[in-house]
């Protein structure tokens, strides 16, 4: 069930998307293109899904990865509908995980019950959800999100998320392809273009 704000942000995505990328914006979306490798694996990390079964980025590995942090209060909830679109167009070659966050504006209060529960209703998510996560570059950042943002582990990026629904994407290797910000699409034809490769 759909608070009034979310259903407000619901049908605003398309103008909140439109006005977003009117804006100039310093980090929108960073390519590896020495093709950086990483000083350390990520498929070692451990993930501990929406469930609470305990796994690592090794289950996926041979697939390209996209790692986006969530938030079901945000106005770019919308996001979860391209993200499911994307997961299962190209589920035979990219796995897509979602990392809820409550880091930005409160805006993911539920627990991991309730969120993956407004996710499959409202946005019909299939894509597998991690615990709530923090992804921001303190003491309680996590591994994962540690990898992401270090260029000391991952070989270039050190772009940490800069709001709800930034991307990244990993190649089958585990090499880290691309950051995209909030207001990239994840059916942006530059996403796309990487996935397809």
């Amino acid at each position: 069930m759909l608070t009034i704000q979310q259903r407000i942000l619901k049908q605003a995505y398309q103008v909140i998307m439109f006005f977003a990328n009117l804006l100039p914006k310093k980090a929108q979306f960073l390519i590896n293109e020495r093709q950086q490798l990483p000083t350390k694996s990520v498929f070692d990390l451990p993930v501990t899904l929406n469930s609470g079964v305990k796994t690592t980025l090794a289950a996926y590995k041979g697939k390209k990865l996209l790692l986006v942090n969530t938030a079901s209060n945000c106005g770019f909830t919308g996001q979860y509908e391209e993200l499911e679109t994307l997961y299962k167009t190209y589920g035979q070659q990219l796995m897509v995980i979602g990392f809820p966050c409550n880091e930005f504006r409160q805006q993911e209060p539920a627990d991991d019950a309730a969120i993956a529960s407004f996710c499959r209703i409202n946005y019909g998510v299939t894509f597998p959800l991690a615990q709530k996560t923090p992804v921001l570059k303190t003491e309680a950042q996590h591994p994962v999100y540690e990898w992401l943002t270090q260029p000391l582990q991952n070989g270039w990026c050190s772009q940490a998320p800069t709001w709800n629904f930034c991307k990244y994407l990993l190649d089958e290797e585990g090499r880290l392809v691309l950051f995209a910000d909030s207001s990239v699409s994840p059916l942006d034809t530059r996403i796309i273009a990487a996935v397809q490769r």
